[in-house]
């Protein structure tokens, strides 16, 4: 085992963040498959995906709970227990439309012990990684993210299809499980600061004012919460491919393995173009190409060809969405209490991720598929065009007061 202090290679956060990944699969690709063909309604069932994406939302309430008690090692074996347990008692509540309060506190209590999981990750990968090596931590830490979704979500589906869902929620809370054993290569810290509480959330209250008395971090807040680049549609691909004729197989391929790649290319794409061509132009730029793959799919042929190429390509500009949301977020929350105030904004980043998965239920069962991939584009393209004169105004107003800043006094 490592010794308190050694660096923790950057490829490990893959393997940590892992099971919170394989969670978000299940619950929003292998859930709606299985709910939809037991006769679950799209907008149930897209609204049971949305509780489960809903306890990101109130992450950082319990945050300092983690910080304030246990090490990180231990809150980790905690929530990776809690996680895959109740993966797997998701697997076993029995389906009746007519009663989904059981399945529903199920699928929310999986949800929020994988936010166990991840709350921890964020502490050792800010305490025992090299300042050189964080960028990559970061990379390695989506991939995991990405990649788990699309693991959970096809073999999910897969299992799911040749077994049962009992079979793929026992699997995947096994693998699950064996994330534990990266902890052998990974330092243990203790979050706690040697302050008081009630001195630590003076400070935290006080950098968190100081952030929204600035006009980008605040626009950056109203941003965060709103639909462009939510990527809702990925959380019901699974409960409406029978639209396109898609194979069971073909939903567990496009869904789960190939969109983890893909999607993990597009945060790559996302990345770069923020540092070649800037943050803003990267966040829109995704959001606005998302739109317009929902809008393709939509008159498009209702053929699998056409969903596979269709949701490929709404995963790589998903992919390019997350990176682009990180961008700014880093932006606005500058230094001091990075950590709490990223993991704020993060918590307010998925709001947007809740409603727009619930809204595009409701707009598929109330209209058609075709009017909900309209409504679900045009929601983030009118942002992007609301958005980007407030942006404008925002620096021309910022290049006017460094530049009466510079006129020295008469």
């Amino acid at each position: 085992m490592p010794k308190d202090g050694s660096a923790t290679r950057p490829r490990l956060f893959f393997f940590l963040v892992l099971p919170s990944g394989i969670n978000s699969g299940f619950a929003s690709i292998t859930l709606p498959f299985v709910l939809t063909r037991a006769g679950f309604s799209v907008t149930l069932t897209a609204s049971i995906v949305a509780l489960s994406v809903s306890a990101n939302l109130w992450r950082f309430l319990w945050g300092p709970v983690a910080d304030l008690t246990l090490s990180a090692r231990r809150w980790y074996l905690l929530g990776l227990v809690g996680c895959a347990a109740m993966t797997l008692a998701v697997g076993f509540v029995p389906l009746h439309p007519d009663k989904p309060a059981l399945l529903m506190t199920a699928v929310f209590l999986s949800a929020v012990a994988a936010t166990f999981v991840v709350l921890p990750v964020g502490g050792l990968m800010a305490h025992t990684v090299a300042e050189q090596a964080k960028g990559r931590a970061c990379g390695w830490y989506q991939a995991g993210n990405l990649g788990g979704t699309g693991l959970g979500g096809g073999a999910g589906v897969w299992l799911a299809t040749h077994f049962s869902k009992e079979v793929a929620a026992g699997g995947l809370a096994l693998v699950m499980l064996g994330s534990a054993f990266t902890l052998y290569f990974v330092p243990d810290v203790r979050l706690v600061a040697t302050e008081r509480i009630a001195e630590r959330l003076r400070l935290l209250g006080r950098d968190l004012l100081s952030m929204v008395r600035s006009a980008i971090p605040l626009f950056t807040i109203a941003l965060v919460c709103s639909p462009i680049g939510a990527g809702g549609l990925s959380n019901v691909w699974s409960a409406i491919a029978p639209d396109w004729h898609v194979s069971d197989d073909r939903v567990a391929l496009v869904n789960g393995l190939l969109n983890g790649i893909i999607s993990a290319i597009g945060c790559v794409i996302g990345g770069w173009v923020a540092d070649r061509w800037g943050r803003w132009w990267s966040y829109f730029g995704s959001g606005v190409l998302l739109g317009l793959c929902a809008i393709g799919m939509a008159f498009g042929p209702r053929t699998p060809a056409a969903f596979t190429a269709g949701v490929l390509a709404y995963a790589l500009c998903c992919g390019m969405a997350y990176a682009a949301f990180s961008a700014i977020v880093v932006l606005a929350i500058g230094r001091g209490a990075a950590a709490t105030k990223y993991a704020t904004l993060a918590s307010f980043g998925n709001l947007p991720v809740v409603y727009m998965t619930a809204f595009d239920g409701w707009a598929h069962d109330r209209f058609s598929t075709t009017w909900m991939l309209h409504a679900d584009a045009l929601t983030g393209i009118v942002t992007v065009v609301l958005a980007l004169p407030a942006l404008a105004l925002i620096n021309s107003a910022a290049r006017t007061k460094r530049a009466a800043l510079a006129i020295p006094a008469g």
